[in-house]
């Protein structure tokens, strides 16, 4: 790791993926106040419409295979890996699918190209690292997690929020997602001080932090995201 004040420590490159959802478009904010960040690329279905000198934006419709543009995917220093979706209404196989097979087929490309980066995922609190619970969408969040722990990559993070106070006017991508948050939103803002709520803001802090102070805790619940963003 450079050393502190170093050119390189103020010129990390990341990627985001997910930035048109709540987390993930959090996270971007909190990159593009960040100067140690120099660059960040951002990879969609759909256009964020960010238009920043960090910014560059890489429009890709199939996340199951990287093939066309993974000669843009080299020389990054972290992932922010914050794309998910809801296990609402899906079968074992179809969540699997666009959770571990998608997520595993991110990891595999990126160790090939750079080991020597930092992977962080947004999995979830409740997940579960035995990966043999009742709960279908922990089981196979816990499979992810374990993946990617034990991929080797310079380092590698699993955020598990569970209630996120985000900025106003940021919403959850998927709309049924969306008006349950906000069903739920005067609940996290009474526990806005407890254990058991995060925020968007310190969730994008921690991700950043970790690049330059790697953690013994590589599970990280919202405590441990809480004091990371502080460090």
């Amino acid at each position: 790791m450079p050393a502190y004040g170093s050119a390189k420590f103020f010129d990390m490159k990341v990627i985001i993926t997910g930035a048109t959802g709540m987390v993930g478009k959090s996270v971007l904010l909190e990159c593009l106040k960040d100067d140690r960040i120099s660059e960040i690329l951002l990879i969609n279905r759909r256009s964020t419409e960010v238009s920043d000198l960090k910014v560059k934006e890489l429009l890709h419709s199939d996340f199951l295979d990287l093939s066309p543009i993974v000669d843009q995917l080299e020389s990054y220093d972290a992932i922010y890996h914050c794309m998910g979706v809801s296990a609402v209404g899906m079968k074992e196989a179809d969540y699997t699918r666009l959770t571990f097979d998608l997520t595993k087929h991110w990891a595999d490309t990126l160790f090939d190209i750079n080991p020597d980066m930092v992977f962080n995922y947004v999995s979830g609190t409740g997940t579960d690292s035995s990966e043999e619970g009742r709960q279908m969408w922990a089981r196979v969040k816990g499979k992810t997690e374990n993946y990617l722990l034990q991929k080797e990559f310079k380092d590698a993070y699993m955020f598990r929020p569970g209630g996120i106070l985000v900025e106003k006017g940021i919403q959850p991508a998927n709309g049924s997602v969306s008006k349950f948050y906000n069903l739920l939103r005067p609940l996290i803002w009474l526990l806005r001080n407890t254990k058991y709520v995060t925020t968007g803001p310190n969730i994008g802090k921690a991700m950043i932090n970790s690049i330059f102070k790697p953690q013994e805790i590589k599970i990280l619940e919202n405590p441990d995201i809480d004091a990371l963003a502080t460090t």
